[in-house]
């Protein structure tokens, strides 16, 4: 499945547009290499780690999904690695001086 339609499939964007503004930033990476290509293919298994907001989303793919559907059936589709944003990287009160 293409990235751009699983990041809207899965709500994390509204847009397919959306979608492909966050992949065309470089911020995305899926299974730690770089995306910068819309058309790049997410395979079940795959740990897609990118920026939402103020925060840094790590999921990885359960199963891939047909079509847009409702937030609690997208929930179902990824687990979330990080799920109260507290890797170092997405965390924003941390700070070394």
């Amino acid at each position: 499945m293409r990235i751009d339609r699983l990041l809207c499939y899965l709500r994390f964007v509204r847009t397919r547009s959306q979608a492909q503004v966050l992949i065309e930033s470089g911020h995305l990476r899926c299974t730690n290499i770089r995306v910068t290509r819309t058309s790049h293919t997410v395979a079940i298994g795959d740990v897609l780690t990118f920026p939402i907001g103020k925060t840094v989303r790590i999921v990885r793919i359960l199963t891939l999904p047909d079509r847009r559907r409702s937030a609690a059936e997208a929930r179902l589709c990824y687990d979330d690695l990080d799920p109260g944003a507290e890797n170092a990287i997405a965390n924003s009160n941390t700070r070394s001086n």
